[in-house]
């Protein structure tokens, strides 16, 4: 009877481990395979890229995607070269490794980065080489507002800072919810939006960023209807004839030259019309430089900032 109780128990035992190995087989086949999923983001291009954990060497191409990656409490390796003023002290000190429209690909490979936020269009053609540096490339954009939120969830993912990019994105639908709300008690403001150096000037369209901060601010842009040009299709070119007959009450200049020797280039230009000084906006003496680090390419968070200048500007009588 005892040898019986005795060989009973140890079946019951081995039994019993069987499972619990069995258990813990699973358990860890299950760990595995989420860290095998890992955190996976779709960017502007539809392309998938996945990270096995949220990368800690990051370099962004251009000012707007640095402004995020701070904002998420994050920081970068390779910074933007810029004559803007960068708004996150610690940026200041990091290494420049060149601009969307020409990336520094000798500087990037140096900070050994995991990970290169670049422009879905001007640095498409980059890929396969910023890849060979063993980094992974996330296309994205900055045309619209829409885009920087976008831009923000993909980001706050990779990072897996998902509740700082919601609460980013609420500071940003909050203002565009006020300026909604004041755009109804009043009439839109009707606006030009330039953007060009000395001898080159454009009109900026509903479908650039400018464009889309003008018409959620409260303003109308007087160059809707203009033809895009082919080669940059979120602008149009200049008629002067044209502005004139649309009577613009503000126009806005965007550089990233001397201000105020753009300005004079861009009134020597459009006085070519003999009926420019009957203008609202130059009556009323309404011709804004617009500071290039809110207005001049994507600001990334600072877009608050954007929208609230734009604003206040259009209020100006």
């Amino acid at each position: 009877m005892k040898h019986f109780r005795l060989l009973a128990w140890i079946t019951a035992l081995l039994l019993l481990l069987s499972a619990c190995s069995s258990n813990a087989a699973l358990s860890g086949a299950s760990s595995e395979n989420e860290s095998a999923a890992g955190i996976a983001i779709t960017d502007f291009n539809d392309r998938s890229i996945s990270f096995s954990e949220p990368p800690e060497r990051i370099v962004a191409l251009s000012i707007g995607e640095a402004d995020i990656i701070y904002a998420l409490g994050s920081e970068l390796v390779g910074r933007p070269a810029s004559n803007v003023e960068l708004r996150w002290e610690a940026a200041k000190s990091v290494r420049e490794v060149g601009t969307t429209h020409e990336a520094d690909l000798e500087q990037i490979a140096f900070v050994k980065p995991q990970a290169v936020l670049a422009h879905n269009v001007m640095n498409a053609s980059d890929v396969t080489m910023l890849e060979s540096l063993g980094a992974k490339v996330i296309l994205t954009s900055g045309n619209s507002i829409a885009d920087i939120e976008r831009q923000i969830t993909i980001f706050g993912t990779m990072l897996q800072k998902e509740e700082r990019a919601e609460q980013l994105i609420a500071a940003i639908e909050a203002k565009l919810t006020e300026l909604s709300q004041k755009a109804s008690a009043a009439s839109a403001a009707p606006a030009l939006l330039v953007y060009g150096a000395p001898g080159t000037f454009m009109a900026a369209l509903p479908n650039s960023l400018s464009g889309n901060i003008l018409e959620l601010a409260g303003g109308t842009n007087i160059a809707s209807s203009f033809p895009a040009l082919q080669n940059y299709p979120q602008y149009a070119q200049l008629n002067a004839e044209r502005i004139v007959e649309a009577n613009p009450q503000h126009i806005f200049i965007m550089t990233h030259g001397d201000p105020e020797s753009v300005k004079g280039s861009f009134l020597k230009e459009m006085e070519s019309s003999p009926a420019w000084n009957s203008i609202d906006a130059v009556i009323n003496g309404n011709i804004s430089i617009l500071p290039a680090e809110l207005f001049g390419s994507n600001p990334g968070t600072r877009i608050v900032e954007s929208l609230d200048m734009m604003h206040e500007l259009l209020q100006a009588k």
